[in-house]
């Protein structure tokens, strides 16, 4: 299959329109990272078109060097405790029923990162008392005491991304384990919380280890998974070994809700938090309020 240019299900919405304007000017006057700018994600023009844009916390440098990832690899040099109140502040200005707050790896700190994910999870909560919190975490070098921390904090849905087979998680992640991320989603599984993980393909994985993977997931009792395709960030990053159909996309999602799964968000522009409010309505009994006019209007 030639990789070297995009098939036509992959076009992406360009990003335009006031929602857009006003989504971006939200994020920049309250000084917020976004996964969607760091990460170069293809739904950034859909979503904060939409009124929505999930917020990156802990900076905008990361401590790994995943070789799927396009965000910044290096010794962070901020800790900005003034953080979450400015998150809190504009899920409140995006009057969000949903939100969604992930982070880089902060290795480098005694707790990883897990008391500023607590802060910013109880100011959320403390502004917007009725705004489901679904938190996208790192494995916390599966350190659960850090887990709990964070799963005291009581966020709504508990996501942390396998990313890919057992089998690519060296090459894919690097610094990351499977069955560290494994223990990490069982654990908050233990604790009474809806978990999700998504995992990528388009990376060299065979049919039987997507299976397996799913499996594997099914077994931990994981709530939702999102299934995406690998894009390729930069020529130094892992390649593109397949463009997967979305025929392919839909087989896995009827796949993994036959083996118990509740909810399966796949499909070639699937991210963790693409129309993650949609996912997550069965467990948090709220719907997507569209906000794009109100923030247009500001």
């Amino acid at each position: 299959m030639d990789t070297a240019r995009k098939p036509s299900w992959l076009r992406a919405k360009l990003p335009s329109g006031p929602g857009y304007a006003a989504t971006r000017r939200l994020v920049d006057d309250n000084v917020l990272h976004t996964v969607c700018q760091s990460a170069q994600c293809p739904n950034l023009g859909e979503c904060w078109s939409r009124g929505t844009a999930t917020v990156m916390i802990l900076g905008n440098i990361c401590t790994r060097s995943c070789n799927f990832c396009a965000i910044q690899t290096g010794r962070p040099t901020e800790l900005d405790l003034g953080e979450p109140a400015r998150v809190a502040d504009a899920v409140a200005k995006m009057n969000l029923r949903h939100c969604v707050v992930t982070s880089v790896a902060r290795d480098e700190l005694a707790d990883g990162g897990a008391s500023v994910w607590a802060a910013t999870i109880r100011a959320i909560r403390h502004r917007n008392p009725h705004t489901a919190i679904e938190v996208l975490v790192p494995d916390f070098k599966g350190q659960l005491d850090l887990v709990d921390l964070v799963l005291a904090a009581k966020p709504d849905i508990y996501n942390h991304n396998l990313e890919t087979v057992e089998r690519l998680q060296k090459p894919v992640r690097v610094q990351a384990r499977y069955d560290r991320s494994r223990s990490v989603l069982r654990h908050a599984k233990s604790r009474g919380f809806v978990t999700k993980t998504g995992i990528m393909l388009g990376l060299g994985e065979e049919q039987h280890e997507i299976e397996q993977t799913i499996r594997d997931i099914a077994a931990d009792q994981t709530n939702i998974l999102t299934i995406g395709q690998y894009l390729q960030p930069t020529a130094q990053h892992l390649p593109v070994v397949r463009w997967v159909p979305p025929e392919e996309f839909a087989h896995w999602k009827e796949f993994g809700l036959a083996h118990g799964l509740g909810v399966v968000e796949s499909g070639p522009l699937v991210r963790s938090s693409y129309h993650a409010d949609e996912q997550s309505q069965k467990y948090t009994g709220v719907e997507h309020l569209n906000t794009v006019n109100a923030l247009a209007a500001r």
